[in-house]
């Protein structure tokens, strides 16, 4: 099989490979290049005076362009691993496949909210996990800090593991690449607030089209972690006002044993969100415990796709 077609085993590779190392933190992330480019055309586009239709239209024409430039690199990068002999084009496939992986910055982020927690030093938890959502943090007790971060640490997940994978798989690096793109213009636009309601639309309609199936496959793997996880992920994961985080959330709370959701506070005003699960907030030790099943989680992906590999055809 040439190295340019990104076989199971390859994705694999680049998910070993992101986990193992990571991104060097002195260089620019793919990642950052996309947040300039959308930050650029919502700058440019997404206009106050302008009204809604016509900023939808933009918005829907940005996802296009995303989608179109995001997916052309990803053509560009396999037709040079196609050129490429063997082992050269191998390497190309797998360490650009890797910087559309997230399963070590992941972990390093919820770890970092984590350690300090665990020692009862809530303002580092705060500021730590600060890092990773957008709710209010200044006055979180130690259940509100655990539960954002394992709420974080479950939804991401799906974002930045398992949809990476999928579209991996499905579809070389353009898909991963066109993945990533949508992924990052939701994160930035796809918000419900008047100024990102008409323009962001689109984006966060085609990131939840996108991320449909990996959600399930994240739910999935997390509720490994016992029969409690499968009950609650089928019984809450529709109580979420997203159509896919409330599969991984609902599928850690009851891997765990803890309740999920619940009133959170945004910008200083009060958000009551549906609980997840039947049992206590979490406290810093089930944190702890989360990613313990976060790690279990990967390792059993990892371990579909060298079995997927066995299967694909040569």
């Amino acid at each position: 099989m040439p190295a340019s077609v990104a076989t199971p085993w390859i994705v694999a590779g680049a998910l070993l490979v992101e986990g193992a190392v990571g991104w060097p933190r002195r260089l620019s992330h793919p990642v950052v290049w996309i947040g300039g480019l959308i930050a650029t055309l919502e700058r440019r586009w997404n206009r106050p005076e302008w009204s809604a239709r016509t900023r939808r239209v933009l918005g829907v024409l940005t996802v296009m362009i995303l989608v179109v430039v995001a997916g052309g690199a990803g053509w560009g990068v396999e037709r040079l691993a196609a050129t490429a002999s063997f082992w050269p084009g191998l390497a190309i496939l797998v360490i650009w496949g890797a910087t559309g992986m997230a399963a070590r910055s992941l972990f390093e982020h919820v770890r970092a909210v984590s350690r300090p927690l665990s020692v009862g030093d809530l303002p580092a938890a705060r500021l730590a996990v600060g890092m990773i959502v957008g709710r209010d943090v200044e006055a979180m007790d130690e259940g509100e800090v655990a539960t954002a971060a394992l709420e974080s640490l479950a939804e991401s997940f799906c974002d930045g593991v398992v949809a990476p994978v999928f579209w991996f798989v499905i579809g070389g690096l353009p898909g991963l690449f066109a993945y990533k793109a949508i992924n990052t213009a939701d994160s930035m636009i796809g918000h419900m607030e008047p100024r990102w309601r008409a323009f962001g639309w689109a984006a966060a309609r085609t990131d939840d089209v996108m991320n449909w199936v990996p959600a399930r496959i994240a739910g999935a793997l997390i509720a490994l972690g016992g029969w409690q996880g499968w009950r609650i992920m089928w019984r809450d994961a529709g109580k979420h006002a997203s159509p896919n985080a409330g599969w991984p959330e609902a599928a850690m709370a009851g891997a765990l044993r803890v309740r999920l959701g619940g009133p959170v506070r945004y910008e200083g005003v009060m958000t009551y969100r549906p609980d997840f699960g039947d049992w206590a907030h979490p406290r810093a030790h089930d944190l702890h415990r989360g990613l313990r099943v976060y790690g279990v989680a990967c390792v059993v992906l990892m371990l579909i796709l060298i079995a997927g590999g066995f299967a694909w055809p040569r």
